[in-house]
């Protein structure tokens, strides 16, 4: 975010607080309860959407040096991911070659060579063949290049690995054309030089949309989190912006109206708001003052979504006790509030088979719900 944009972004705040206005779009929308519902609708979702345009699966300092790797299961897909040692990530099936076992049972770690437990074929981190034992006699003119790991196409940008969960896809889609000009923001909070101080897991009965859109307006605040982080932030104040599919929404403290009072070269927009980015299709990004809350949502199947909730913190400053202990407090009161969300969600989610409602009614001042419905529905249209 330039400077520019940054005095614009809390002038119009300050401009909401003083008319005592909510951000409005033009109209009330209407959201189908078979988007978060439907089976079949979600198989689609994950066909169309997570499986053909980038998603992220790790944060980059899960790799963080030469030879270092990580195994994960995303979209059902056995994923192994490494950094070479010329500092490149790459992407594979973590699946051997000869008889489809899976290659690298471990977690994480660092090698330079993957054996397979079953018949001890190997491969490099680069997903080159490296050695077939008794490969004269039993595979005679094995050509290896064809017995390379099966790529998935993969990028480092932003602090972040991407992929496309699709073996078939030639290459990678260029990262800065799907960012929609929201990585230049990105580039101003510096995620490449952060790295995770804490994280936690967890399952949630909800589908993944209703867990998404829960960071995207602000008219909850004073009722589901009155007790805990609603008080800090002005009554359903929050603005947002788009970026192709992408959105990047600004939720003022209650100290932000007051800056009017102050000059402007003192204005910083990080320390009176917090901004919250969605990154489609599957993380969303709660910059606060010191550090970056990483969510990363893996849908599992309509009504199940595994969450990582993650402590981003910038390489910078000191790995201390002291400083430990200060970002796990941030953690707690973090997922503390975000699990009064996710409860909320499960419970919306339940309540879809009562046929109460035949859609969710997105008010005016909720519009950012809205226009993240419309881009995931163009996505499945095209």
């Amino acid at each position: 975010m330039d400077r520019q944009t940054e005095i614009e972004q809390i002038k119009e705040i300050i401009g909401l607080a003083d008319q005592k206005s909510a951000f409005l779009d033009d109209t009330i929308a209407h959201s189908p309860i078979s988007r978060y519902s439907s089976p079949e609708r979600f198989e689609r979702e994950r066909a169309l959407i997570f499986r053909r345009r980038p998603v992220i699966v790790a944060q980059s300092s899960e790799l963080e040096v030469p030879r270092a790797f990580l195994t994960k299961r995303f979209l059902d897909l056995p994923v192994l991911l490494t950094r070479d040692e010329n500092g490149n990530v790459r992407a594979f099936l973590n699946v051997c070659r000869h008889r489809g076992a899976k290659l690298e049972r471990e977690a994480k770690g660092c090698k330079r060579v993957f054996t397979c437990p079953y018949h001890a074929w190997s491969w490099t981190n680069e997903g080159e063949l490296r050695a077939v034992p008794q490969e004269a006699q039993g595979f005679p003119n094995l050509p290896r290049a064809e017995r390379g790991l099966r790529r998935l196409p993969c990028a480092e940008k932003n602090g972040f690995i991407w992929i496309v969960a699709d073996p078939d896809l030639a290459e990678m889609p260029d990262i800065d054309g799907w960012l929609a000009g929201i990585g230049a923001e990105l580039d101003w909070i510096g995620l490449d030089q952060h790295r995770i101080a804490a994280i936690e897991e967890i399952d949630i009965k909800a589908n993944w949309k209703l867990l998404m859109e829960g960071g995207m307006e602000a008219y909850h605040f004073r009722v589901a989190h009155k007790n805990t982080i609603g008080p800090y932030f002005p009554d359903n104040l929050l603005t947002y912006q788009m970026f192709g599919p992408h959105m990047r929404a600004i939720l003022p403290r209650i100290s932000m109206p007051d800056m009017r009072d102050t000059p402007e070269d003192n204005w910083e927009i990080r320390r009176d708001a917090n901004m919250v980015f969605t990154l489609m299709s599957n993380s969303q990004l709660l910059v606060q003052q010191d550090h970056v809350m990483w969510f990363h949502f893996e849908p599992i199947t309509h009504d199940l979504t595994h969450v990582r909730m993650a402590t981003l913190v910038p390489r910078a400053l000191p790995d201390t006790e002291e400083m430990q202990a200060h970002w796990d407090k941030n953690q707690k009161i973090t997922v503390t509030a975000l699990m009064e969300d996710f409860q909320l969600g499960e419970e919306i989610q339940s309540g879809f088979a009562s046929r109460g409602n035949p859609s969710h009614l997105f008010g005016r001042f909720e519009g950012a719900l809205h226009r993240f419905n419309a881009c995931v529905e163009e996505m499945l249209a095209s």
